[in-house]
């Protein structure tokens, strides 16, 4: 075997190394955030507080290409007693389609939230953390007179005692089809 030979084979394992923990660095990139990650930040979220009442929201849809295909607005009547809180969703669409849906929460230990409502698959589960509340859920989403099951990850994040912004990524099988913004104001 020759210098070249060996300085070769050195090289390229080196390079293959290299690669590796580039690899790497990029999955440890698109790792997603933690809800616990915003315990420090304040004012802090307390569900049962902020969805007590009425509660207005204005939001969009946008495909995956950053389109946005759909606006609404939704009023919200919500209450709690004890663990126990429902929220009454009322969607008015651009297209003028309108839609309800009516979530039951409940508050379970270490600030975690299960909840239930008709279009629904199973039992959403999220968590509190400071300011932030991080929501997953399968949805039954009409669309072209099919239903499909999509899976959520939606993220609230409290900015004041009165105002919180909503993002939740749509996605099926692990592709990315779209994402919801909503601004939530609450009633005095």
């Amino acid at each position: 075997m020759t210098l070249a030979h060996l300085l070769l084979g050195r090289a390229c394992r080196l390079l293959a190394a290299l690669a590796l923990g580039l690899g790497a660095l990029t999955l440890a990139g698109c790792a997603s955030p933690r809800v616990e990650q915003y315990s420090a930040e304040r004012p802090a979220l307390d569900l049962a507080t902020y969805f007590n009442g009425k509660v207005i929201a204005h939001g969009i849809f946008q495909d995956r290409s950053g389109l946005v295909v759909k606006r609404f607005t939704v009023e919200m009547d919500c209450r709690w007693e004890g663990s126990k809180g429902v929220l009454d969703e009322r969607f008015t669409y651009s297209d003028g389609t309108k839609q309800r849906r009516v979530w039951t929460l409940t508050k379970e230990a270490d600030g975690r939230y299960t909840g239930t409502a008709d279009d629904v698959v199973g039992v959403a589960t999220g968590r509190t953390a400071g300011n932030a509340f991080q929501w997953s859920y399968v949805l039954k989403l009409p669309v072209d007179g099919s239903v499909y099951e999509v899976s959520f990850d939606d993220w609230m994040f409290l900015v004041d005692d009165r105002v919180m912004l909503n993002r939740a990524t749509m996605s099926k099988f692990g592709v990315r089809l779209g994402e919801v913004t909503l601004s939530f104001q609450k009633l005095p």
